[in-house]
Protein backbone atom coordinates (compact mmCIF):
# COMPACT_ATOMS: atom_id res chain seq x y z
CA UNK A 1 0.00 0.00 0.00
CA UNK A 2 1.29 3.45 -0.91
CA UNK A 3 2.13 5.43 2.24
CA UNK A 4 4.26 8.27 0.84
CA UNK A 5 4.14 10.50 -2.20
CA UNK A 6 6.86 12.67 -3.69
CA UNK A 7 5.91 16.16 -4.82
CA UNK A 8 8.07 17.81 -7.46
CA UNK A 9 8.44 21.59 -7.42
CA UNK A 10 10.52 24.01 -9.42
CA UNK A 11 11.59 27.40 -8.11
CA UNK A 12 13.66 30.32 -9.31
CA UNK A 13 14.15 33.93 -8.35
CA UNK A 14 15.57 35.61 -5.30
CA UNK A 15 15.68 34.20 -1.80
CA UNK A 16 12.99 36.75 -0.91
CA UNK A 17 9.73 34.76 -0.80
CA UNK A 18 7.83 37.57 -2.55
CA UNK A 19 10.13 37.41 -5.60
CA UNK A 20 10.52 33.64 -5.65
CA UNK A 21 8.53 31.74 -8.26
CA UNK A 22 7.30 28.24 -7.25
CA UNK A 23 5.58 25.74 -9.51
CA UNK A 24 4.18 22.37 -8.43
CA UNK A 25 5.01 20.04 -11.31
CA UNK A 26 3.64 16.70 -10.19
CA UNK A 27 3.03 14.08 -7.53
CA UNK A 28 4.86 10.76 -7.84
CA UNK A 29 4.80 7.36 -6.17
CA UNK A 30 8.57 7.24 -5.59
CA UNK A 31 11.63 9.46 -5.54
CA UNK A 32 12.87 7.56 -8.62
CA UNK A 33 9.73 8.56 -10.55
CA UNK A 34 10.12 12.19 -9.43
CA UNK A 35 13.74 12.17 -10.58
CA UNK A 36 12.72 10.73 -13.95
CA UNK A 37 10.28 13.62 -14.30
CA UNK A 38 13.09 16.09 -13.55
CA UNK A 39 15.05 14.61 -16.47
CA UNK A 40 12.06 15.29 -18.74
CA UNK A 41 11.39 18.83 -17.44
CA UNK A 42 15.03 19.93 -17.42
CA UNK A 43 15.11 19.86 -21.23
CA UNK A 44 12.14 22.22 -21.58
CA UNK A 45 12.20 26.02 -22.07
CA UNK A 46 12.52 27.90 -18.81
CA UNK A 47 13.42 24.85 -16.76
CA UNK A 48 16.68 24.35 -18.63
CA UNK A 49 17.67 27.92 -17.67
CA UNK A 50 17.28 27.08 -13.96
CA UNK A 51 18.39 23.44 -13.65
CA UNK A 52 19.15 23.77 -9.92
CA UNK A 53 15.58 24.83 -9.13
CA UNK A 54 14.05 21.36 -8.77
CA UNK A 55 12.90 20.21 -5.33
CA UNK A 56 11.36 16.87 -4.39
CA UNK A 57 9.50 16.71 -1.07
CA UNK A 58 8.34 13.48 0.53
CA UNK A 59 4.89 13.60 2.12
CA UNK A 60 2.90 11.03 4.10
CA UNK A 61 -0.55 10.25 2.70
CA UNK A 62 -3.52 11.06 4.93
CA UNK A 63 -1.38 13.21 7.23
CA UNK A 64 -1.27 16.93 7.88
CA UNK A 65 1.73 18.84 6.63
CA UNK A 66 4.02 19.79 9.51
CA UNK A 67 3.42 23.21 11.02
CA UNK A 68 -0.22 23.76 10.03
CA UNK A 69 -2.14 21.91 12.75
CA UNK A 70 -2.44 25.12 14.80
CA UNK A 71 -3.68 27.28 11.89
CA UNK A 72 -1.87 30.21 10.25
CA UNK A 73 -1.51 33.97 10.38
CA UNK A 74 -1.52 36.45 7.50
CA UNK A 75 1.55 38.36 6.31
CA UNK A 76 0.10 41.50 7.90
CA UNK A 77 -0.27 39.76 11.28
CA UNK A 78 3.27 38.43 11.01
CA UNK A 79 4.66 41.91 10.27
CA UNK A 80 2.80 43.36 13.26
CA UNK A 81 4.61 40.93 15.56
CA UNK A 82 7.92 42.78 15.03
Amino acid sequence: MLEDVFILYHTYGSDDEEDENWKELGVYSSSDEANKAIQRFIKQPGFKDYPDGFVVDKHKLNANSPGWAEGFITWEEDLQSF
